[in-house]
């Protein structure tokens, strides 16, 4: 029985492990993206029509934010950093909670034109500061049109730093974010002319219904998609891990299961004289195997039971007092969830049938005549 309160214990675990990160994850993912996001099929940009501005005054929305989106290089003295320089509007923090993940520094006060909010990995590259006076910030955008590059293919634009973030090293060391009227001039866009527009729904929305209506209004010139799909690959990457962790403790749990088989064949020897009594009175073959078969999967659910109490306690106490650790700062994330309990008994009571049936099919006439 050990074995079989280790392997729920283990399998159990596992799933909570796996659960936690996802969770921890998608905290990132949800402050980084919009619930969905349209940009053009072909091109960059595309200009904000009559039919743009209808489809915004949809009830179900509760925010939009317009960005631009490019490629940049920003300079600071002799410090260079390609990055994705991306301008956004005053209803940008209301779609995406970028400004509660502030470490040095403020995000844009509301009329603030002329500064930039770098990533964490961005400013220790460039060796820059928020409000820094010694700072020589400049940002490098590559002219539309064809031939050499030299000094005059760029448009430039100086600026400075007011806020650094820090959400993930991949976004830390990728995206600048600048107001959107120093983007629009900085890359000589019109004023209706953005790379794509993000939302953010009202509470309980579907946002793949959403996506699927909105798509029908705009035809096949935009693109759409929600966040899930705009982080299709991470999903995949983390859902991925996650079941080959769970065939991982599922084969652990296998291997504990022969330990159940040995422990019933070998009560099935020692009870071998008590089993001819048994014959011999009358008690036919089919019902002595129901006799160990039904031993075997009592002594799997009382395992499994033990195995799941030790093991929700155990979550539960990660959960609230984190005492394993990634770093100095950050506990391992876990989470308990009812779906995981379903299918750590769907497993553990496959396998322990399983176990029960082959264990109890060694009793034969031979063995007790």
């Amino acid at each position: 029985m050990i074995g079989v309160v280790i392997s729920t214990m283990a399998l159990f675990i596992v799933l909570s492990a796996f659960s936690g990160l996802i969770s921890f994850n998608e905290t990132f993912i949800n402050i980084a993206d919009p619930d969905v996001k349209i940009f053009p099929l072909k091109g960059k940009t595309f200009p904000v029509n009559d039919t743009i501005l209808m489809v915004l005054k949809n009830n179900e929305i509760k925010a939009f934010s317009k960005v631009i989106e490019e490629h940049a290089l920003l300079e600071n003295k002799d410090k260079r950093a390609v990055v994705t320089l991306k301008g956004v509007d005053a209803n940008f923090t209301k779609v995406n909670r970028i400004d509660t993940t502030m470490y040095l520094g403020e995000w844009f006060p509301e009329k603030e034109r002329n500064a930039v909010v770098i990533g964490l990995a961005v400013a220790n590259k460039l060796r820059t500061l928020p409000n820094s006076y010694d700072e020589d910030l400049k940002i490098y955008v590559p002219k539309p049109g064809k031939g050499q590059l030299n000094q005059n293919s760029f448009n430039k634009i100086r600026t400075q730093t007011i806020g650094v973030f820090r959400v993930t090293p991949e976004m830390d060391s990728k995206f600048v974010f600048a107001p959107l009227s120093l983007t629009r001039d900085l890359l000589r866009y019109n004023k209706n002319q953005i790379s794509a527009l993000e939302i953010k729904l009202k509470k309980g929305v579907d946002a793949r219904k959403f996506v699927k209506k909105t798509q029908k209004k705009l035809g096949a010139d935009f693109v759409i998609k929600t966040r899930r799909q705009l982080n299709e690959s991470t999903y995949k990457m983390l859902n991925m891990e996650h079941f080959f962790s769970y065939l991982i403790a599922t084969l652990i749990g296998i291997i504990a299961f022969f330990n159940v088989i040995g422990a019933i064949i070998m009560m099935i020897l020692d009870k071998r004289e008590n089993l001819k009594t048994l014959f011999s009175l009358g008690l036919d073959i089919h019902k002595i195997k129901k006799v160990f078969f039904y031993q075997g999967l009592l002594l799997t659910l009382y395992g499994m039971f033990i195995g799941l109490f030790l093991a929700v306690v155990f979550v539960l106490l990660q959960r609230h007092f984190g005492f394993i650790k990634i770093n100095q700062s950050m506990a391992y994330p876990v989470a308990f969830k009812i779906a995981n309990v379903f299918v750590v008994m769907a497993t553990i009571g496959s396998l322990g049938f399983i176990a029960s049936f082959i264990a109890s099919s060694r009793v034969t006439k031979k063995l007790v005549n």
